[in-house]
């Protein structure tokens, strides 16, 4: 059998700013893919946030 090799693909969490500093209770959090490779930085989408009904930016978190 041959070996799976470690991918560069792997799953990041992204986390609503705006939501995190308005005090608001909950969260908005979405789960994506990124490439290590390509970005090893931390990602920035600008995705819906249900609770504030509108769209705002995400980062990743850890």
């Amino acid at each position: 059998m041959a070996k799976k090799a470690k991918g560069n693909r792997i799953q990041v969490i992204l986390e609503c700013t705006e939501h995190k500093a308005s005090g608001m209770p909950g969260t908005s959090r979405y789960i994506s893919e990124k490439n290590r490779k390509n970005t090893p930085d931390r990602i920035e989408l600008k995705k819906y946030n249900p609770i504030l009904r509108r769209v705002t930016l995400h980062r990743e978190i850890k």
